[in-house]
């Protein structure tokens, strides 16, 4: 067996069993900002099966979207039944919203692929992979 199958292996077993590192992990980026830049990927085995390099054109950035459904605006002017919810489910994933904060962020980068990394009680958290638009 390779390396990768050990280290795919372990990142599985912690999270199954929400290990203390995993918690103290959690616990370190929900003080953090929303979107933040990552030196090196979480899950190196993953970051690279989805078309990672290490090289100065790509860069990882985690980000961090709230779980749930989203709140919609109130309604106003009276009773309208077909705008009674509260909450909604947008109709599209976390990791697409995840995505879509990182292309915003870094506008000279392409969305390569992303993967989930961990959740908490309130967020969900992905690593992006971007790659430089100039590169080739």
């Amino acid at each position: 067996m390779g390396a990768y199958k050990y280290i795919r292996e372990t990142f599985q077993k912690e999270y199954n069993e929400r290990s203390p590192q995993l918690r103290q992990r959690l616990s370190k980026w929900r003080k953090q900002n929303t979107l933040t830049r990552v030196v090196k990927p979480t899950n190196i085995t993953r970051a690279r099966s989805l078309g990672y390099k290490a090289t100065k054109d790509y860069i990882v950035a985690r980000v961090r979207v709230k779980r749930g459904k989203r709140r919609r605006s109130a309604t106003s002017l009276g009773r309208k039944p077909g705008k009674n919810r509260k909450t909604e489910n947008p109709g599209k994933p976390w990791q697409w919203f995840a995505e879509q904060k990182a292309s915003k962020r870094y506008p000279n980068m392409n969305v390569i692929n992303s993967y989930f990394v961990g959740e908490d009680g309130q967020h969900a958290y992905y690593e992006t992979i971007l790659e430089n638009k100039q590169a080739k």
